[in-house]
């Protein structure tokens, strides 16, 4: 492997040894022949394509549709960084419930002065239809995939909180049984923590917010945009392993303040509505008119408590950009602890001692747009050209408040087969919470690595790849 050490290597110390919990992972390594990850790759290869399991690309003219590029060696996660990193994330996933509780009743934390209330109430993500309505067990992001990075070995970052309809737990989920088939050996001789009780704790959750959660039986549908959706896979997949309907707009109709989904006898009312599209388009008579991919009526029903929606309108207020920079403020507002997990330094671009110094920095910080996600319409200083980075001056001086910026983090690195052979690349990792009776954090979650060396975007759509994730048990 490179002996590179402007990151911190997951698998190796300084002294080129590894570490303790990737000693039998590189041991296994140096007993392979040369070419046996290669060919293990061509196999994982031939099983996504058999399963269908791809991602739509918009904006190309080749092919959209693309596997997405899967590394056979696993990152490993000891049990006690595992701790502490779960115990973050369920402090963070609690506040930001009830952030978003509190903005939409009395917005206590606005008039505490911990947030600027403009930032809240003037934010395009932040739905006034939501105002003075709860959702059943005060939960209204229920489904929320938290992105982390490691720079340190014992510093993590959260560099976002997906709360609207966070992707990606399909590849988890499909990665962990293809490495099972590869190498069942290597399963044998760790302890690796499962992830396949995913859909299961999603159903459980799903019916636990449900409107009457003591009927016997729930109805629970996914509702998605369709088959051109980049993540159609992913919805499929899901409503098929819990054993629900995956329903389009079309599907479903409204009567008498109730949700029903039309089937070949009679109609059945719904119960649960884990919906895969964007707010605007949830419903043409409350939100953009011209929807066709939602449900007439379905806003009235569900602020009439006769469906439940997951995860709710409005949700990604909690998640935008801008308000990311406050969320230590929110966990300690609402909690009374400080955060156990770190935010990245953050500058608003809205405001102008912040954007004066990113105008001055560009070459060294990276840029995002507030509301951008799948790594576009970002700008990473050191790994661009000098006009990319006069462009993007431009567009950042015409609309600064559509941006914020933070420094460059040297991301960790893990083992990860490339053409030459192996070599650290960067990662992340997103786990998958869940949010209902209980929170439920499956162990791991998916972690993306960037393929090109030197690259810090793990983004699929930017070329990035996935690893399947090992947790080790106690």
């Amino acid at each position: 492997m490179s002996d590179e050490r402007t990151f911190f290597n997951e698998m190796l110390d300084e002294a080129n040894k590894p570490r303790q919990p990737y000693a039998r992972l590189a041991k296994w390594l140096e007993d392979k022949p040369a070419n046996f990850l290669t060919k293990k790759g061509r196999d994982a290869e031939t099983i996504f394509r058999r399963l269908g399991i791809t991602f739509a690309v918009y904006g190309t003219e080749e092919s959209t549709e693309r596997l997405i590029p899967f590394d056979p060696i696993p990152r490993i996660i000891s049990a006690s960084e595992w701790r502490h990193l779960s115990a973050g994330i369920d402090q963070r996933v609690r506040a930001l419930n009830a952030f978003l509780h509190d903005i939409y009743h009395r917005q206590e934390i606005l008039r505490a002065g911990r947030i600027p209330a403009d930032l809240v109430l003037q934010n395009e993500a932040f739905l006034p239809e939501m105002a003075g309505f709860t959702p059943a067990r005060k939960v209204y992001a229920h489904i929320i995939g938290t992105d982390l990075v490691r720079v340190s070995e014992n510093e993590f970052y959260v560099l976002e909180d997906n709360t609207r309809t966070p992707s990606g737990v399909s590849y988890m989920m499909e990665n962990r049984e293809t490495m099972m088939r590869l190498f069942p050996e290597l399963f044998q001789s760790h302890r690796v923590a499962a992830v396949e009780q995913y859909p299961e704790n999603l159903l459980q959750t799903l019916e636990s917010v449900a409107p009457d959660p003591s009927k016997s039986s729930q109805t629970i549908v996914v509702l998605t945009p369709g088959i051109y959706n980049s993540a159609y896979f992913e919805h499929a997949f899901l409503a098929d392993s819990m054993g629900v309907e995956l329903v389009e707009g079309r599907d479903l109709f409204v009567d008498a303040g109730h949700v029903f989904m039309r089937t070949t006898r009679e109609p059945k009312q719904v119960d649960v509505i884990y919906r895969r599209i964007d707010d605007a388009f949830l419903d043409p008579l409350t939100f953009n008119p011209g929807s066709m991919l939602g449900v007439p009526g379905l806003f009235d029903a569900y602020r009439a408590g006769n469906v439940t929606i997951c995860n709710a309108p409005g949700t990604g207020i909690a998640d935008d950009k801008a308000i990311y920079a406050y969320v230590p403020d929110i966990i300690e507002f609402y909690t009374g602890q400080k955060p156990i997990l770190n935010n990245v330094p953050t500058w608003n671009c809205s405001r102008p001692d912040d954007l004066a110094y990113v105008l001055d920095n560009l070459e060294e910080i990276v840029v995002k747009e507030v509301h951008g996600s799948g790594g576009y319409g970002m700008l990473i200083g050191p790994t661009a050209s000098k006009r990319e980075i006069a462009e993007f001056r431009k567009v950042l001086e015409t609309n600064p408040s559509n941006y914020i910026a933070q420094p460059t983090l040297a991301l960790s690195a893990c083992p990860t087969h490339v053409a030459s052979g192996v070599a650290p690349r960067h990662v992340d990792l997103r786990p998958y919470v869940l949010i209902g009776d209980q929170v439920r954090i499956t162990p791991g979650g998916l972690t993306r690595v960037a393929l090109k060396k030197g690259s810090l975007v793990v983004n699929s759509s930017q070329g990035g790849g996935t690893k399947d994730t090992w947790v080790l048990e106690d």
